[in-house]
């Protein structure tokens, strides 16, 4: 599974969460996932 593809599960997961507790560990599994991407992006714009 891609990055990308991980963080649209993560989205649909946290729009379906009833449960605070679930929801505030899917944010921060996202958070996670989307500074990860960002680290990515900067890497390969790196010289």
């Amino acid at each position: 599974m891609t990055l990308e593809h991980h963080i649209e599960e993560l989205r649909a997961e946290l729009r379906n969460a009833v449960d605070a507790g679930e929801r505030h560990q899917i944010e921060a599994e996202l958070e996670a996932a989307r500074a990860q991407l960002a680290r990515r992006i900067a890497e390969e714009e790196l010289p």
